[in-house]
């Protein structure tokens, strides 16, 4: 096998690893290992040496355990298992360019055979589509299909030794694991899949029917038998590996089709995004003109009518029209088939704005991104309300605009945005059988803007959470503004999640703060801990704690799909009760929850065909408008100036407040997005620090 397409630092490390393996290998008295071999457990860890040596260590266990280290092609148990087919390797490969690896349950009948025959044959086939530099780059998709098998095809024993030798001792990355058609005897229990939710693999593995497998691999990848395009000529692959065995490495290329990962992405034309948007403008009533009153007090000491004597929230109780409970047991649903039929109910056809269509305006090309390179598929942002467009302020501007106007001036500009009226009606928010779960009674939600959740057994009150979705920079929906949630609406919380395909969830509060609750305890708090809500598990599979702010990594699974993502909360917990967060701390905050997003969006590929930037970001406090409308407000302000070199605070501000009624909800908050902004600037050297140090001094009130 060629080595060329290394670098020098790779091959440099490709030869630190054999000489530390083979080190080993003689003080064990064994042959060296082939260059080739170093090459597949480097490429299997991505080059990083140390975890490539622990790979090795565990493969060489999992083997010396099994008996498995000296496999004989000749050896009739062998030549019998690869007769059967159960286990092959498809000439086809996913979008980026991994090979697909299928075990057909049903052809596997366990009392003809042996553990050690099953994972011989498994090793020898996977040795021979590891020559494949691609398959090394990309990794491996392994498919388990369980269509038409028995309860008597199926070795719980044999699953186990082959997940765990795929995700932790084999030298190949693992990027997914597709069980297609999973019996209900199998579904119940879901001893495999709950073995991957305490494991870092666990949001990789899936259980999905034929139908679902096109979101994962492409149809020219796939068998006839799941609706694709591809023939399986598996004595073709025993051909193949046999000449591969004796070193001919050649032939691989000629067996895989090459798939180089597309650089460009499209909507597809259903959306799949997951997203359920709002019926603008269809729920116009009577009693259209009322409005909430905006909270006059700090978001931290509010809405005493809300908390009892002993610091808790009060439950609110409100029975329906009919007299029945809101409370109801939910069936198992579909959820994607009821967000795809709302969706497109409430948009039609999206193919009228796909690229390419000769009715579509033309949008120009943005200015040259200079920190974070943007998709060049315009209708990834057509929609946003926060567009590249002139106006706005240059960074030295906003230091002379806030140095002129003060914290007093500040204060006052803030004012005359506050006494704007609302932009849209709250009638979905104020109805009887809502009430319930709103936080706070004047905190509502725009109906215009709000998330819908699937409705369940006609119950009208199912389909409403307190949350409004706020479009981005260049991104139509890049936040979901909602409270924090109480104890009735866990489970609606992680149905939003779900639907809405969500990865990163932002927490700017405590869960009690002067004695009272902001937030109810909607995850579980220790690592292993396990709760479940409604038909959501979620599991706690590790934290990391900074001083200001804490990462959880939580796996969600979905029960009645099967499905499991994993999702990361973070939580910043420097915000003092009174006042504004230090900048420094919360601007790291900041672009860790970026970096969060970015890395979780990665894992979503290639199922993710919408923005770049990935899905919507639950973010919330309490009541899910100041501190929340302060953190989207950084957020929005700096990747426009990190595009276009400008802001328009006031603007953003007012442009957010009409997507989520009252955001930004002190005066203090809009200095600190000021002051954030500036910060930023002077982090990365794009104001010197002398232009800012002087402020205090223009001002007599003081920025503290």
């Amino acid at each position: 096998m060629a080595t060329s397409s290394l670098s020098s630092e790779e091959e440099k490390l490709i030869d630190t690893f054999t000489k530390k393996v083979n080190k080993y290998r003689h003080h064990e008295q064994k042959a060296p290992i082939p260059r080739n071999t170093a090459v597949k457990f480097l490429m299997a860890r991505k080059f990083d040496y140390q975890r490539a040596v622990d790979l090795y260590m565990c493969h060489e266990d999992v083997r010396t355990k099994e008996g498995l280290l000296d496999i004989d092609v000749n050896d009739s148990n062998l030549q019998s298992e690869l007769r059967t087919g159960k286990f092959t390797i498809l000439s086809g490969r996913d979008t980026y360019g991994a090979g697909i690896a299928l075990f057909t349950a049903q052809l596997h009948i366990p009392v003809e055979t042996t553990h050690q025959s099953v994972l011989k044959a498994l090793i020898y086939l996977l040795d021979a589509a590891l020559e494949s530099r691609e398959t090394q780059r990309h990794g491996l998709v392994f498919i388990y299909d369980m269509s038409e098998s028995k309860y008597s095809n199926f070795d719980y024993d044999l699953s186990i030794k082959i997940l765990n030798m795929l995700k932790g001792a084999y030298p190949a990355r693992l990027k997914k694991v597709l069980i297609v058609t999973a019996p209900l005897w199998f579904k119940a229990p879901f001893k495999i899949l709950r073995l991957f939710v305490r494991e870092k693999l666990r949001d990789r593995v899936y259980t999905v029917n034929k139908e679902q497998l096109i979101q994962h691999i492409p149809r020219d990848s796939l068998p006839h038998k799941f609706g694709g395009n591809l023939i399986v000529n598996h004595n073709l692959w025993l051909q193949m590996c046999t000449q591969i065995h004796q070193s001919n490495y050649e032939v691989i290329d000629a067996y895989f089709v090459s798939r180089k990962r597309q650089t460009s992405i499209s909507l597809s034309s259903s959306d799949n995004s997951g997203y359920v948007h709002s019926n603008e403008g269809g729920l116009e009533s009577s009693d259209s003109k009322d409005t909430v009153s905006e909270k006059q007090s700090n978001e931290e000491g509010e809405k005493d009518n809300m908390i009892d004597t002993n610091g808790f929230e009060k439950e609110v109780n409100v029975e329906k029209e009919d007299g029945r409970s809101k409370s109801k047991r939910r069936r198992d649903s579909d959820t994607n088939n009821e967000i795809q039929s709302v969706s497109r109910k409430s948009h039609g056809d999206i193919n009228a704005s796909l690229p390419g269509d000769s009715n579509m305006e033309e949008i120009p090309e943005p200015n040259p991104c200079k920190k974070r390179p943007m998709s060049q598929v315009s209708n990834m942002w057509e929609d946003s309300i926060h567009m590249a467009e002139d106006g706005g302020m240059t960074i030295s501007d906003l230091v002379k605009h806030v140095k002129q106007m003060g914290k007093k001036g500040l204060y006052e500009e803030y004012a005359e945005i506050r006494r704007e009226q609302p932009a849209g009606t709250f009638s979905i928010s104020k109805a009887k059988y809502n009430l319930p779960k709103n936080r706070y009674s004047d905190v509502l939600c725009y109906d215009h803007s709000r998330v819908y959740l699937p409705q369940c057994e006609e119950d009208p009150s199912s389909d409403y959470i307190n949350a409004n979705f706020v479009d981005g920079y260049m991104q139509k929906h890049a936040y979901i503004s909602t409270q924090g949630p109480f104890a009735k609406t866990f489970g609606d919380f992680w149905r939003m999640v779900w639907i809405t395909q969500c990865v990163t969830i932002v927490m700017t509060t405590k869960q009690m703060e002067k004695g009272r609750v902001k937030c109810g305890q909607y995850w579980p708090l220790e690592t292993d801990g396990e709760d479940q809500h409604d038909e959501f598990i979620i599991t706690n599979t590790g934290m990391e704690h900074n001083r200001d702010y804490t990462i959880t990594s939580l796996s969600l699974h979905n029960t009645n799909t099967g499905l499991v993502r994993l999702v990361k909360h973070l939580q910043f917990t420097s915000w003092p009760d009174y006042g504004i967060p230090p900048a420094a701390g919360f601007l790291d905050f900041l672009l860790r929850v970026r970096a969060c997003q970015a890395d979780s969006v990665t894992l979503l590929e290639p199922e993710w065909n919408g923005h770049p930037n990935g899905p919507s970001m639950v973010v919330h406090c309490s009541a899910g408008i100041g501190r929340t409308g302060t953190f989207i407000n950084t957020d929005i302000s700096l990747h426009r100036l990190e595009h276009i070199q400008t802001v328009n605070i006031r603007e953003t501000v007012r442009r957010i407040r009409s997507q989520r009624a009252f955001s930004i909800q002190m005066p203090d908050q809009y200095v600190f997005c000021h002051l954030a902004v500036v910060d930023y600037a002077i982090q990365h050297k794009l104001l010197p620090d002398t232009d800012w140090v002087s402020l205090d001094d223009s001002d007599s009130d003081g920025f503290d």
